[in-house]
């Protein structure tokens, strides 16, 4: 197959567009750049993703979203990373995402801007599949340098050990049956799903398609592959679902989605639940006498109803890290959430407001204008030198407030050149971005 070469990088290195040709190396050169410091075995996890990916199964991949830089003097694949689009919502308001992933170099070809040359490659690719915002997750600061913000909350958990597994008195009973998942519940998950993330400001979107791909589809060595279980009342009902890792990883059990119909008990369900996972996790310790189970987790973001209904049970707390998050046209993704900024405004103080608000970013800015509590304005607008406008925003430190990872408050305590005016800036700021963490559960 004729290789889609995108461009040529000199000394020997062309950047260009994977192929199913291309499936079993990208398997290699992934499983073995991301194997743990100090082994030698290829990350089996990572490695069993890219297959999954490159298998032509995915519902929103293609084997073509791989970029790879390759050094045609020994035919090696030397450096990669890939597109997953995919659906989130901001507020119930849709709009596409491109996530990057599985982006690395090989350490003898690093510091050669080959990830950047990447990065503007797939930034074309999702601007032109009409997605309005990238988003990938990773380690500290290195994806700033693509214009990049760290402004979404990323995981959080709650942590628990064998003592607090809570035991059935002799003779009970337990009081709800787990069962996995099949074709025919994914109805009952994906309604179930939309009322979880509905707590959430952001949350991605799952159809079908990625409902039947998560229960079937993947790999059970895949790095983000889940179990979709449904939770049942003693009558047969189903109350609930999970989504759980699929095998014993790092010394746990853990739990990714966790939601319940409205009007069931947390504190009645929870219980099973967790003696459940115990039970699964011990199973799979005594498959692998390398393994050993030492702990369940919530892994459910910042804040989830099980983390209070089973507080004293969960004494271990490991806070947020957070989504990179790229926004190229601002103004446009405001004017098409405005919906939901409307209906926050309406539900504030500010209900009804009329005027404008100017936004600075120092070097370049945004106007926008109200009326009658309608955002009928979002345009580009140009401060002058000096501190002008009703607040002030260094780099990107605007995205944190737009996604609810801090409040303005925040940001105003942690930047000293990060601002807003009193008598109009701060209030209209506070009503549109409240500081409200999410819990983004991926296409991956």
């Amino acid at each position: 197959m004729t290789k889609k070469i995108i461009r040529d990088l000199g000394d020997g290195l062309i950047l260009r567009r994977s192929s199913d040709d291309d499936a079993e190396r990208l398997v290699e050169f992934n499983g073995n750049l991301h194997r743990e410091p100090g082994t030698q075995e290829p990350e089996e996890h990572v490695a069993t993703w890219v297959g999954d990916l490159m298998s032509g199964q995915h519902p929103t991949f293609d084997v073509g979203d791989f970029t790879i830089v390759e050094d045609t003097n020994t035919g090696e694949i030397v450096s990669c990373l890939c597109l997953i689009s995919q659906t989130w919502s901001y507020g119930g308001v849709r709009f596409g995402v491109g996530r990057p992933e599985l982006v690395g170099t090989h350490p003898d070809y690093r510091n050669r801007g080959l990830i950047r040359a990447q990065f503007d490659v797939i930034h074309g690719w999702s601007a032109g599949r009409g997605e309005r915002m990238q988003a990938i997750t990773g380690i500290p600061y290195f994806y700033r340098q693509f214009g990049y913000e760290m402004a979404i909350t990323l995981g959080g958990r709650r942590i628990g050990y064998k003592p607090q597994v809570p035991k059935l008195k002799d003779g009970e009973e337990e009081p709800y049956r787990i069962r996995p998942a099949t074709e025919t519940d994914i109805p009952f998950v994906a309604r179930l799903y939309g009322q979880g993330v509905g707590r959430y400001p952001v949350a991605c979107v799952w159809d079908e398609d990625l409902w039947l791909y998560e229960l079937a589809g993947k790999t059970r060595a895949n790095y983000n592959g889940q179990s979709l279980a449904l939770i049942e009342a003693p009558s047969g009902e189903p109350v609930g679902f999970l989504a759980h890792s699929p095998d014993l990883r790092n010394g746990h059990v853990s739990v990714e989605f966790y939601e319940l119909e409205s009007g069931v008990s947390w504190l009645a369900v929870t219980p099973s639940v967790v003696r459940h996972m115990w039970t699964l996790g011990e199973g799979w310790a005594e498959q692998d006498a390398k393994r050993e189970l030492d702990s369940f987790v919530f892994w459910l973001g910042a804040e989830h109803p099980v983390y209070q209904a089973f507080d004293k049970r969960l004494p271990h707390t490991i806070g947020p890290y957070a989504w990179y998050v790229r926004v190229p046209d601002l103004p446009g993704f405001l004017r098409h959430v405005a919906p939901f900024l409307e209906r926050r405004l309406e539900n504030s103080l500010l209900a009804g407001h009329n005027g404008e608000l100017k936004i600075s970013f120092y070097r370049n800015g945004l106007r926008l204008v109200f009326d009658a509590g309608r955002l009928v304005e979002v345009e580009p607008w140009q401060p002058a030198p000096q501190q002008e406008g009703d607040a002030g925003f260094p780099d990107l430190t605007f995205l944190q407030l737009l996604f609810g990872y801090r409040s303005m408050s925040e940001l105003d305590h942690a930047f000293a050149d990060c601002w807003a005016s009193g008598d109009k800036g701060k209030p209209l700021l506070d009503a549109l971005f409240p500081r409200c963490p999410s819990h983004i559960w991926p296409i991956s």
